[in-house]
């Protein structure tokens, strides 16, 4: 990619781009754009991994200049992608997710990160800060540098993964709460943070066994620059999203299983007390109409000049309480 933009006469000045010329060896140095243009990337095992904001204008222009494909540059700047591994003449196309753990945002807004890799050069595009990009250069810092494009996409992958863990650890410690909640018959179960749990957890869930596939398939496929370790690693990083995976899952199922054992919770705790309102009106409903019957002002009730009458009903009406309490005690009613 370097010797393609040598002809470039014109400087080019592109915020926010990372640069880095390896030499195969575990060390970096990192460049400009127009420092790039002029250095010697002939030694053998040496390779250049430009990182641009695929949202500037100008590292765009600077990317239709350096003479990639058109349908890779498409796909490179395409607005939505999902995890994906394509390969293309020489080089490979690789689109990858990542946490979002950026201050203020949502984990489950996953950052992409689109590749395209060759047996030289790794050119990637991101729109917002990723995880995973920053620790892969503070390693390059610390004199840790890829020794190949393999090494550099294997390890950018494996970050991903080890990524993701804090959030699907999280997610796991959240819903064990929720079921302890549950089991202990908690009535203040937080119905947002289990909707919210599970929504996360598909969402998240969406993108990991598509990246499993795409690393799979990058892992399977015949590139010379892919060494034995460079595959071992990519391996490890796809069994790594297929565990994330089983686990998202698992996580999604014990979110449905809390939420259906809140709303049976939910739906005795109603049937109890429609229970007790039911066994009240049925108590009072004789009594009520005895009453009323008494209450009707018409001539000819009984007991209407009987200083005692009074006395009569209240005791007939405890007696009609009391004879139904034993009525509904036998049939089981509480």
């Amino acid at each position: 990619m370097a010797n393609k933009t040598k002809s470039s006469k014109r400087k080019t000045e592109v915020p926010g781009s990372t640069v880095f010329l390896f030499d195969g060896t575990g060390h970096g140095t990192r460049l400009t754009l127009d420092e790039l243009d002029q250095a010697d990337t002939s030694a053998p095992g040496a390779f250049t991994w430009v990182h641009l904001n695929r949202m500037n204008e100008k590292a765009l222009q600077w990317l239709r200049k350096c003479g990639i494909d058109l349908h890779v540059f498409e796909a490179l700047t395409a607005a939505e992608t999902r995890p994906r591994c394509t390969l293309h003449e020489d080089g490979v196309l690789l689109n990858l997710r990542g946490i979002n753990i950026n201050p203020g945002e949502e984990p489950e807004d996953m950052i992409d990160i689109r590749l395209w890799i060759e047996d030289s050069d790794v050119i990637s595009l991101g729109w917002r800060p990723l995880a995973a990009v920053r620790d892969l250069i503070e390693a390059i810092k610390a004199e840790r540098a890829p020794t190949s494009p393999g090494d550099l996409v294997s390890r950018l992958a494996l970050r991903l993964a080890d990524r993701i863990d804090p959030t699907v650890l999280e997610l796991n410690e959240q819903i064990d709460d929720i079921e302890e909640q549950v089991l202990d018959d908690i009535d203040e179960v937080s119905r947002p943070l289990l909707a919210d749990v599970r929504r996360t957890a598909i969402v998240l869930r969406r993108y990991m066994f598509p990246q499993r596939d795409a690393l799979s398939t990058l892992e399977i496929e015949d590139i010379e620059w892919l060494s034995l370790r460079d595959r071992s690693r990519i391996r490890e990083a796809a069994e790594r999203m297929m565990r994330l995976g089983e686990e998202l899952d698992a996580i999604r199922d014990r979110a449905q299983v809390v939420h259906d054992q809140v709303m049976d919770n939910r739906a005795e705790r109603m049937n109890r007390q429609m229970l007790v309102l039911s066994v009240v009106a049925a108590l009072f409903l004789p009594l009520s109409l005895l009453t009323g019957l008494l209450g009707i002002n018409v001539g000819g009730m009984p007991g209407l000049n009987d200083h005692w009458a009074f006395a009569v009903v209240c005791g007939i009406l405890v007696v009609m309480g009391l004879f139904e309490i034993w009525l509904f005690r036998k049939i089981g009613l509480f």
